[in-house]
């Protein structure tokens, strides 16, 4: 099939002032017919275009899927995919993930951090290599999967995104409702302080990638300097780390792996929607280094701070009973303490931590949306961003009272469909398009019949999950190989689904040509 560069294809062109292309209506042989016009919607213009480009005025990004063309690809600060992970992560639920080996896997200190180091060195690899993508194609990154799960395909993985984005925000939301309760000395509400924290970050996602850019180059600052403040109070009560360490069951060390492999390898569904405005000139292995130590330093660092508070509870009974009044928000209180007033403050801003992670989500979660609604791409963005926040508000609040439990199951599914839809798009780049940019047509993003059918990418994601389940290893199930190895369905789930991807994709190229 004949390919040419992304620089000579067709792209629809939309102005950042709110101009949206003209919808495509629900005729696939006039979308495939119309790929890559450069339109507009006049209908919408006289409807709603006069308040939309004011918005653009003010900065709000509007645009959703919709491709960037070469042109518009012109952000050169390629840094900026270190400080969007850099905010993302240096939150209270890396912290909140770090207790969790020690407290629900019984792991020691040091074997919990052996699990922390080595399960996100590897596992911050494929959300960092899919961050290239973005300049390179100006894709978004569920956009780009169409190229192998096809149009309607990729409405699977879209719809698995949006639940795992809906489930962190909830996770984020009820800790930092926690710990703006226990601060206030329990006169605001758990439910107050989920809406308030969620409002914040609909305001940070509602204005799109300039804004957003900017907002994570400067969170993550506080936030490490209240970590360091907390290092310095508490690090003199950190005894129980040194105990003797005995020998972990394999079990533990792999179902609780599973879980820190999960939190930072579900990135990889939106990686490239932090990138496809950087200029395409940009050298690859810069986005990716700076995008995996994004990804890898924050996580790590933090997930080790909480392991060691976690270690020292049974010699802080003050700590205890912070962390049985409000998880690790009412630890962290409970290390603050005596630093009195500006402890409450650095506990605030730990809280507040959260929407720097909660933003960047909402904003993906408005551009998963319109691959599941492929046919509201015309929509502004940031309406899905409202609907989401007005999803996700209730349902955190009925899901604060048991968290620990939730985040647990949460991160445990994560981990398993995150691995095919890993494998999938990494087989299609590297065995079937050669690591070709050129391979990819763009005008083709919108055309259902001109983009794979997706046959084979959900065939071979559904085969894996026949060896998955018996790897599984949850509190609700245990399949039969898990009671022995621990939760191997992870890694089981990433080289199967290559495997068998391989094959199913070469017939389904023969079988359609495409």
């Amino acid at each position: 099939m004949e390919t040419t560069s992304p620089k000579d294809q067709k792209f629809p062109q939309i102005d950042d002032d709110g101009k949206l292309p003209e919808p495509q209506g629900f005729n696939l042989r006039a979308l495939d017919n119309t790929a890559g016009s450069e339109s507009y919607d006049e209908s919408y213009k006289e409807v709603g275009s006069g308040f939309i480009k004011r918005l653009g005025t003010w900065g709000v990004e509007s645009r959703g899927i919709y491709p960037v063309s070469p042109e518009q690809r012109t952000d050169p600060q390629f840094s900026n995919s270190f400080f969007v992970w850099l905010s993302c992560n240096l939150n209270i639920l890396s912290f909140s993930e770090g207790t969790v080996g020690v407290l629900i896997y019984g792991l020691t200190f040091r074997q919990a951090a052996g699990v922390i180091v080595g399960f996100n060195l590897l596992s911050a690899l494929p959300p960092a290599y899919f961050s290239t993508f973005g300049p390179k194609l100006g894709l978004r990154q569920m956009v780009q999967a169409r190229y192998s799960f096809g149009w309607f395909g990729a409405i699977v993985p879209g719809a698995f995104n949006l639940l795992v984005m809906m489930g962190y925000n909830i996770l984020n939301a009820i800790l930092a409702g926690q710990t703006l309760s226990v601060v206030s000395g329990g006169k605001m509400s758990w439910n107050v302080g989920i809406v308030i924290i969620s409002l914040i970050s609909l305001l940070i996602s509602f204005f799109g990638y300039r804004i957003l850019n900017w907002y994570e180059r400067v969170a993550w600052f506080p936030v490490l300097v209240m970590y360091l403040v907390v290092l310095g109070i508490g690090g003199k009560h950190l005894t129980s780390v040194r105990e003797e360490v005995p020998l972990a069951p394999a079990r533990s060390v792999l179902s609780y792996g599973a879980t820190v492999a999960a939190f930072i390898i579900s990135y990889a569904a939106l990686m490239s929607d932090y990138t496809n405005y950087m200029r395409v000139d940009v050298a690859s292995w810069k986005v990716f280094l700076f995008s995996y130590l994004g990804l890898l330093l924050p996580t790590a660092s933090v997930q080790l701070v909480g392991a060691a508070f976690a270690a020292s509870l049974p010699s802080n009974p003050s700590w205890q009973a912070g962390y049985e009044a409000a998880g690790a928000g009412g630890l962290v209180d409970a290390i603050l303490a005596p630093s009195k007033g500006f402890g409450k403050f650095l506990t605030v801003l730990l809280a507040l931590s959260v929407i720097a992670n909660m933003g960047p989500t909402l904003y993906s979660f408005s551009i998963s949306s319109q691959v599941v609604l492929p046919f509201s791409a015309r929509v502004p963005r940031y309406v899905f961003s409202i609907a989401g926040t007005g999803i996700l508000i209730p349902l955190a609040i009925v899901g604060s009272t048991r968290f620990e439990e939730t985040l647990v199951d949460f991160l445990g599914l994560v981990g398993y469909w995150s691995s095919t839809f890993i494998a999938v798009i990494t087989v299609e780049h590297v065995v079937f398009r050669k690591n070709d940019w050129s391979a990819y047509d763009i005008s083709h993003w919108n055309a259902p019949r001109r983009l794979p059918p997706g046959i084979a990418a959900l065939g071979a994601c559904v085969c894996s999950f026949g060896l998955i389940v018996p790897c599984m290893d949850q509190v609700w199930f245990t399949g039969p190989i898990a009671k022995t190895t621990g939760d191997i369905g992870f890694e089981v789930g990433l080289v199967l689904t290559g495997i068998v991807y391989i094959p199913l994709r070469t017939l389904e190229r023969r079988v359609y040509g495409r």
